[in-house]
Formats: structure tokens, C-alpha cells, sequence
């Protein structure tokens, strides 16, 4: 299996440790091992044929940075993006550069940026994924909900034939309001759309001709020579991305497929969208508060809060339910319950002008 990492996010909800040239997916918003490592880390097990890495130009150092350990396991190579174009593009790149060298490869396509618990059945899915992949099946990992979710969306599936799956997917649905979240949670047949797939190279290619012609006949002009070298792809990119528009995989193919199948994965997935998603993957102490990246934290009377430090002394006095975090040059502080605001920080940053503190 080849596996592919998107890695290409903005990740302005985590501001101000988030900026553009380290987003997300490149920094550690607990401790230890930063989103894109711990990504490549859950999947080494599965002994990858390569690690494809989609990343923006402006990240592309960083990425090769943190990286750089994994290479003594795995092949991994870093593609960057002149501009970002959203995923269908960066996919399709993937299996077309896949494609010339192995044109039958299944490939495991992974957001840089998600929380997973349980690896080792992330692994088991993605592994149960590929042997329909292999038969030439569009895969998703559905995961199964365990709380009314407005935030994400949803896929349906037809569950009429009895076993653990494979499952034919009927629909794709988009985020909903409350009451309908609840009446997909009680119904059983829907699961988050967790944005993982698995299919062969060809495969999504054939897709990608069948309902992106544009993109295909663009993805159709790269050359390759025999040895697997991406250094002299750059000009072909650009050129590729300078003559295309932007659109997700999952509208510009998956949502028009026949051939999507999905398997249900109870994982302990997030992907940890804002500040407020932290109590759902760490600890939290007697006090209901997350503690990440503080040298030491100190807490009189206060409960339920978000601290990062920046490796500082922290110390909170009679609040609650805050999103505390300071770095070395900005401070954030606000309501857990505003934590999608926090782009909005991004705007107005970017607005006056303080491009410094982006």
C-alpha cells in the first residue's frame, strides 16, 4: 500500500500557535509529536510501499523537517503545491504520480490533521479498505457516531446486507442541524464522513476522468522518467495548477460515484477542529482543564478551561470554561464555546495589516 497524506490545511482555529508557515498539522496542540508525525507514526506498522506528503510551498521545509527521522523506515517524499487548490487536485496528483510507476498501486489517502485513539484499528480498516480497493472499489472510512454531531458530515449506507462491511454508500449528506443529527445517530445507517479513503491509482483516475474531465486532461500531461524521482516535477505542477480550479474530492467525485463502498471504523476519531476539541483526545486534570505545552500551570479556583503555554508558566484565578494560550509574541483568550471565532482573529490580523503575527 502507498500511502498519501494531505497536508496542506491552514488550521486558522489554532491561532496563535498555528501560522502559515507552521499550520495545524505541524505543530503538537497537547505535547509530543506534532499532528503530521503522529499521522505518519500510526501507519508505519503497515510497512508502505512510500509516504506521499501534499503540502503548500509555504510548508514544504517545515514538513521536510519534521520528516526527516522517517526516512531511515519508509521512502517518503514531499510534494508541494504552488497554490492550494483543495483535495481533488492534490489526489489526483498523488495517483497519477503513483499510477506511472505502479499503475495497479492501492493508495491510502490520510488528512495530516486528525485525532485518531485507536491506531491499530485505523490500521485494521484501512487493511479490510484495501482488499476491496483491490476489486476496484472507491473506499471511505465511515465512523460511527457517538453524539449528535452538527459539525461534520455524514454518509449513509446501505446496511441491508448482514456482516461488519464493506457497505454501499447511498449518499452523502452535508453537515446537519441538531434534530436531524440525532434522528442519523438513532437510525444506524449513518457514520461522520472522515475524509480517509483507499482505491487503486487507476481506479480514481478512471473517476477523476469521469467527473472531472478538466482536471483529468491537465493530470494527463505529466511525464515521468523510470526511476521514481519527483525532484524535476515542479514546473509540471505549476503549470498543472495555474490551469485549474479547486474542488474537493468529495464533490467532484465521490458524491457522483457508483462504485463508493464504505467500512464503519469505531477508532476514536476527531478532527480536532478548533481549541474546544481538545477535552475529546487528552487528559484532563482534576479540575476538567487540558494543560498542554506548559512548564508548569498554576490553578486557584478554576475549572474547565484550554491552557497552552508555549513551555511558560501559566496561571489562572477564579475562571471557567476559558480557552487560555500564549505563545512568544500573542496571547489568546476566550469562551470555549466561541473557539470557531478564533479565525476570525486570522481575519482581522490580516486586515490591519499584522501579517507578523500570521
Amino acid at each position: 500500500m502507498y500511502v498519501v497524506i494531505l497536508a496542506g490545511g491552514s488550521g486558522t482555529r489554532f491561532w496563535p500557535v498555528s501560522r502559515t508557515a507552521r499550520p495545524k498539522q505541524l505543530i503538537s496542540v497537547t505535547d509530543g509529536p506534532t499532528m503530521l508525525q503522529r499521522t505518519v507514526e500510526r501507519i508505519l506498522p503497515l510497512k508502505p510501499k512510500r509516504v506521499l506528503v501534499i503540502t503548500n510551498r509555504l510548508q514544504a521545509a517545515e514538513t521536510e523537517r519534521q520528516l526527516a527521522g522517517y526516512r531511515a523506515s519508509v521512502p517518503v517524499d514531499v510534494i508541494a503545491e504552488p497554490v492550494g487548490r483543495n483535495t481533488a487536485p492534490a489526489v489526483g496528483l498523488a495517483a497519477t504520480i503513483i499510477a506511472a510507476h505502479d499503475l495497479e498501486g492501492v493508495m491510502a489517502v490520510l488528512p495530516a490533521d486528525h485525532y485518531i485513539r485507536d491506531d491499530q484499528g485505523l490500521r485494521q480498516s484501512l487493511q479490510l479498505a484495501a482488499n476491496s480497493a483491490r476489486n476496484g472499489w472507491l473506499m471511505t472510512l465511515g465512523i460511527v457516531p457517538t453524539s449528535p454531531e452538527t459539525g461534520y458530515g455524514y454518509l449513509e449506507a446501505d446496511m441491508s446486507l448482514r456482516g461488519l462491511g464493506p457497505f454501499p454508500v447511498t449518499r452523502f449528506v452535508e453537515k446537519p442541524d441538531r434534530a436531524t443529527a440525532l434522528a442519523y445517530l438513532e437510525a444506524g445507517t449513518y457514520f461522520w464522513n472522515s475524509g480517509m479513503f483507499v482505491w487503486r491509482a487507476d481506479t480514481i483516475l478512471a473517476e477523476i476522468g469521469c467527473y472531472m474531465p478538466e482536471l483529468a486532461a491537465q493530470l494527463e500531461r505529466m511525464t515521468f522518467g523510470d526511476v521514481w524521482d519527483l525532484a524535476d516535477l515542479s514546473g509540471q505542477i505549476a503549470d498543472i495548477y495555474a490551469a485549474i480550479g479547486g474542488q474537493s474530492i468529495d464533490y467532484g467525485v465521490m458524491e457522483q460515484s457508483e462504485r463508493v463502498q464504505m467500512v464503519p471504523a469505531d477508532i476514536g476519531w476527531s478532527d480536532v477542529g478548533s481549541w474546544s476539541a481538545l477535552p475529546e483526545v487528552t487528559e484532563l486534570d482534576a479540575q476538567g482543564t487540558v494543560v498542554a505545552n506548559c512548564s508548569s500551570y498554576v490553578n486557584i479556583d478554576s475549572s474547565g478551561c484550554i491552557v497552552s503555554g508555549n513551555g511558560n508558566v501559566v496561571a489562572t484565578v477564579g475562571v471557567r470554561d476559558l480557552i487560555v494560550v500564549a505563545t512568544g509574541d500573542a496571547v489568546l483568550v476566550c469562551p470555549k464555546d466561541r473557539a470557531q471565532d478564533v479565525k476570525k482573529v486570522v481575519e482581522q490580523l490580516a486586515a490591519q495589516g499584522l501579517e507578523n503575527y500570521l
